[in-house]
């Protein structure tokens, strides 16, 4: 499905060739400009198609037309989708836990990308699939995912950046003397697809945390990631000491008890690569994730 941008050029490019006005105004990628060209119509000047080299003048209207086919390897279905936010370029999604990001082994119909695609489909759109923060399949909470290429870039220009804020709030095990900041490399276990592990020679990895409240056996957490990198709270809060409630990955509680580790995405601000507007969402717990917590709660009284 085609996403056009349309930009009037201001005096700032007057004599400026094409691919300076995309990289600088549009913040657009060489490898997006390059694909860009490879369409008659997806780069045009006033109604006219040029090439990036041709310079432009003030007034003139610059049109650019993003191209997008749907995900043939995801196959839609009938999900219910929790939609917090949708426009032309960016849908954010409130994901209940158990459920896969992405289609997996043993998951290739129940993930938010079936259902998604599936929301497309009903609306007559054709899209790939783009997360743009990827949540666990047992953590709950707010996702964002772009409608097309362009976004999806600038958007993860904006998590590089930190323009992207993310925050967890998460359930773990024992009591937290205070707040603090746990900056650890992580790579990926050696022989294994899933596990992670902290490691010298990994990838940077930083995560900030703030205690919300004392459960005695348990502390509530307030997370803020610096980085992201794949189960990167799990990793870190097992690191010094303190895994996840329910994380069965990295902790050794008991699956019957706590069915799940108890994750939650409850915070996303960004700007909105097209309007510049700041864009701030805030969303609840999980119901298993308040019952827990009210459970706990009731044993301590």
């Amino acid at each position: 499905m085609d996403r056009i941008l349309e930009y009037k050029v201001i005096s700032q490019y007057d004599g400026e060739n094409v691919k300076t006005v995309l990289k600088q105004h549009f913040k657009m990628s060489t490898a997006l400009i390059k694909e860009l060209k490879k369409y008659k119509n997806g780069i045009q000047l006033n109604g006219e198609h040029i090439r990036v080299v041709d310079t432009v003048t003030t007034g003139d209207m610059l049109r650019v037309t993003i191209r997008d086919t749907a995900s043939e390897n995801i196959i839609p279905k009938n999900i219910p989708i929790d939609i917090v936010y949708e426009d032309e370029d960016i849908l954010v999604i409130d994901k209940p836990p158990y459920m896969p990001t992405h289609p997996s082994m043993g998951n290739y119909e129940n993930s938010v990308a079936n259902g998604v695609m599936y929301y497309f489909k009903t609306r007559g759109e054709n899209r790939v699939f783009r997360a743009v923060n990827r949540l666990d399949k047992d953590t709950s909470g707010l996702m964002t995912i772009a409608k097309n290429a362009y976004i999806h870039a600038r958007l993860g220009e904006e998590i590089g950046t930190g323009e992207l804020r993310r925050k967890y709030d998460c359930i773990v095990c024992g009591d937290i003397d205070g707040d603090g900041t746990v900056d650890a490399p992580i790579k990926r276990a050696d022989c294994s697809v899933i596990n992670r592990i902290v490691s010298e020679d990994g990838q940077r990895a930083v995560t900030h945390y703030k205690v919300l409240e004392r459960y005695g056996k348990y502390t509530l957490l307030s997370m803020e990631l610096e980085t992201g990198r794949t189960h990167q709270i799990r990793v870190h809060m097992a690191h010094i000491g303190h895994p996840l409630a329910g994380d069965w990955l990295y902790g050794t509680e008991d699956k019957q008890k706590v069915p799940r580790q108890m994750l939650h995405s409850c915070y996303l601000r960004f700007i909105h690569p097209i309007t510049n507007r700041e864009m701030v969402f805030d969303s609840k717990y999980a119901q298993d994730m308040s019952e827990f917590i009210q459970k706990i709660l009731e044993k301590n009284a």
